[in-house]
């Protein structure tokens, strides 16, 4: 039977079942990799229950550095019994199985076209402890211990982690290291250096790269980028976001001297409330933000249509999960799109920027909240669980002490002293960006009434038609400034001229960055260009106009950036083929490369017919 053999080049996954204290044994194994300096790519995959359901943890070990999944599994570490038909079905062909033997199984419950590498983990932690929490927690360890041997990780490396994680809690090490070197030992004396033709080798490929999920990445954006408000509502996958700034600002935003705090972090009582805090505090002057996901969108909707037509900055992270309804909590897609791009009813339009990974999620947090003062609107930084709530190395954050925030048009009380005339919503130069002032500014002039409903220019009730239609027409002309401000699409040619394109964003962007290079070493040629924000710059309309076809690859069931581009972009629907991903795992390199080959191939058979009969 053959096997697979791979050096620095191979998945592991893990099915575990939630609440086994498994996860962190997992990441234990991903970080020692990393450790060793290979990049690993791991993704939790888990229940939207406490405990008792099963979860997967998949590590994508790539010497080469891509960070989406490739898409197959080469190994798989089944310690749950639930779902052993469906993990074992998931192995490449010619690729293992380790599992728990401790209780025989049929050969029925095996494949002929894979390895298996069975330990009695079970078995030989009832013979090593008496405390039934240790036999739980103890078998993960093991099965560390166990692969470390098998594929060639440095145990001192794992005792390092376990120094680390423990500081503080020295009594917890030596009992881990006992039970990791108990997994070693048993491969030493019972399976032999050569089970799996997986193996580590040290590398550098890491270099001084660090490990970071996307939400701890965002709230420390938002902090260095001046946010001191943030209003929010718990709720999976973005709860960790505002934890995470919370916990951030206790550090880096308490006065050294006398304790005071420099910010109000709330958690509200429903997400209605936390949008509502924060546009107040945007209107007050302060940078503001709340973190959220789907159905957090749904509920604040109308304060996000108060704050665009009252022209109100605040900033709104939505970390994207399965819908509709409740959809599935637990896992990733871009399925916000629209919902976000128009939300609120009457016509609205928002500013929405898409990184690609924890680095983006950083600086455009921060970027997000100079925009929205810039532009005096609401902006949506969009992430997804994905990306939220998974670790990928990535460059170390940088950050320019000398950058200033950009307040936007705020006049001062020396300005209206000076006689500035002060038309709250009134179009000085063309940009559809009035002044605003804070409250306070000036004890007798520049102050306004702030409404929701139709005003002039001065902001004095109105419902006439002219007056409604300048607004909202300065409104739009607002949106065309955004798109020059907003981070610009990236593109990434081909090596030879092509009639192909594609379109992607956010998540997708590790996958497809595979992909591509796959499909040029197959011959496949294909322009690419990486959203970055809408609303979409020219360039975007430019790349479209230049290819016979372009895919929109993305992870929705309704090509929601489709149908953006072509409502936008008055682009013809026939030249935009999707290509959708949406059960909720992260798009695969697999996936793409499959769907853009068998349309490029069916095309040139196309195009062949026609030819032979002309």
């Amino acid at each position: 039977m053959k096997r697979i053999e791979s050096v620095n080049d191979f998945v592991v996954k893990f099915a575990n079942v939630n609440g086994s204290g498994s996860a962190s044994a997992n990441e234990l194994f991903a970080k020692a990799i990393i450790r060793m300096g290979v990049p690993v790519s791991p993704r939790n995959i888990f229940p939207s229950n406490i405990q008792g359901l099963p979860t997967w943890y998949e590590a994508r070990v790539c010497e080469k550095g891509y960070l989406g999944r490739r898409g197959g599994i080469d190994m798989m570490v089944a310690m749950n019994p639930q779902t052993w038909m469906q993990d074992v079905m998931e192995i490449d062909s010619g690729g293992y199985l380790f599992y728990d033997s401790t209780r025989p199984l049929p050969p029925s419950a095996f494949r002929d076209d894979v390895h298996v590498i069975g330990m009695p983990i079970t078995e030989i932690c009832n013979a090593t402890y008496d405390d039934p929490r240790q036999r739980q927690l103890f078998k993960n360890i093991l099965y560390v211990g166990a692969l470390a041997q098998l594929l060639g990780i440095d145990l001192k490396v794992i005792e390092a982690l376990f120094a680390e994680q423990f500081r503080g809690k020295e009594r917890l090490i030596g009992s881990n290291v006992q039970a990791l070197h108990l997994g070693r030992d048993f491969v030493v004396e019972h399976l032999g250096d050569d089970a799996v033709g997986l193996r580590i080798r040290p590398s550098d490929g890491v270099r001084n790269r660090i490990l970071i999920d996307g939400n701890t990445a965002a709230a420390l954006g938002c902090v260095y980028g001046g946010a001191t408000v943030c209003a929010w509502y718990p709720i999976t996958p973005s709860s960790s976001l505002a934890e995470a700034f919370l916990s951030y600002c206790g550090k880096l935003r308490v006065d050294k001297e006398t304790g005071e705090r420099s910010y109000a972090i709330v958690q509200a009582e429903d997400e209605i409330a936390s949008i509502g805090i924060i546009t107040g505090a945007g209107w007050n002057g302060a940078r503001a933000f709340t973190a959220t996901s789907g159905p957090g969108v749904s509920l604040m909707t109308e304060f996000i249509g108060l704050a665009y037509f009252a022209e109100i900055p605040l900033t709104i992270i939505n970390v994207q999960r399965g819908g509709p309804s409740t959809g599935m909590p637990t896992r990733t897609q871009q399925a916000d799109i629209l919902s976000c791009a128009y939300a609120s009813h009457g016509d609205t339009k928002h500013v929405l920027l898409f990184p690609e990974g924890p680095g983006e999620c950083f600086t455009f947090s921060a970027a997000a909240l100079d925009l929205a003062d810039r532009l005096q609107t609401p902006v949506f930084v969009m992430t997804d669980l994905d990306i939220g709530m998974n670790q990928r190395i990535c460059e170390p954050f940088a950050w320019d002490d000398e950058r200033r925030y950009d307040r936007g048009k705020v006049m001062t009380a020396e300005m209206l002293e000076a006689g500035h005339d002060f038309g709250r919503y009134k179009d000085v130069d063309g940009d559809g960006i009035p002044w605003r002032t804070l409250p306070g500014t000036h004890p007798t002039r520049g102050s306004y009434f702030t409404r929701g409903t139709t005003r002039d220019e001065y902001a004095r009730y109105s419902e006439t038609g002219p007056d409604y239609m300048k607004n909202v027409k300065r409104l739009l002309a607002k949106l065309a400034t955004a798109a020059s401000l907003v981070p610009q699409p990236v593109p990434k040619p081909a090596a030879r001229k092509t009639r192909y394109g594609v379109i992607y964003f956010g998540s997708t962007s590790p996958a497809m960055d595979e992909a591509l290079d796959v499909l040029a070493d197959d011959n496949v040629h294909v322009n690419a260009l990486r959203l970055c924000a809408f609303p979409f710059p020219p360039s975007v309309l430019a790349f479209i106009e230049a290819h016979d076809e372009v895919f929109v690859v993305e992870q929705n069931r309704d090509a929601q950036m489709r149908c953006l581009l072509i409502n936008e972009l008055q682009i013809e629907p026939a030249r935009l083929r999707a290509v959708l991903h949406y059960d909720g795992t992260p798009i695969t390199a697999r996936f793409i490369i499959q769907a853009i080959t068998l349309h490029t191939q069916a095309r040139a058979a196309q195009r062949r017919r026609k030819a032979k009969a002309a």
